[in-house]
């Protein structure tokens, strides 16, 4: 039973919405990548698409996890349950080990992507603020 004490702020609620609908995006964004869409083929140049076509089958994996750990754990912060703590911090370490391989390891082969490097670092400091926030929303007593 939810009682005064540990029943979260409105900020709680807003901050979940958008932890949701930033991971949901990131879904849109794999699902696109996987399926090839329109909407995907056509942001990129050929070169960046066959550049991108040719990173590590683990590379693409680790960006399922990280999107998809990421949207059902903020699902679960919308449910109060202690559980997203835990696929927030798998989705922040399979974000992470994704870019920094984009940004430091990948051979790019010339190929510019200086916006994807400006997003690889925001995913990086909202993954991690995301799990922040769970843990936070734990020792509050906001999520069980």
């Amino acid at each position: 039973m939810t009682t005064s004490a540990n029943k979260p702020p409105i900020w709680f609620w807003i901050v979940s919405v958008i932890g949701l609908i930033w991971n949901s995006l990131g879904v849109h964004g794999y699902l696109s990548q996987a399926y090839k869409t329109s909407a995907y083929t056509d942001a990129y140049s050929s070169e960046q698409l066959a550049t991108m076509d040719s990173l590590p089958a683990w590379y693409t994996a680790l960006f399922a996890i990280a999107v998809f750990s990421g949207a059902i754990g903020c699902l679960l912060l919308l449910l109060r349950k202690k559980f997203s703590k835990l696929l927030l911090t798998l989705s922040f370490l399979a974000a992470t080990i994704q870019m920094v391989y984009f940004l430091f390891i990948a051979d790019l082969k010339g190929v510019d992507f200086s916006d994807n490097k400006i997003m690889a670092y925001i995913i990086i400091v909202f993954a991690a603020f995301l799990v922040w926030f769970a843990k936070n929303a734990n020792t509050k007593g906001w999520i069980n």
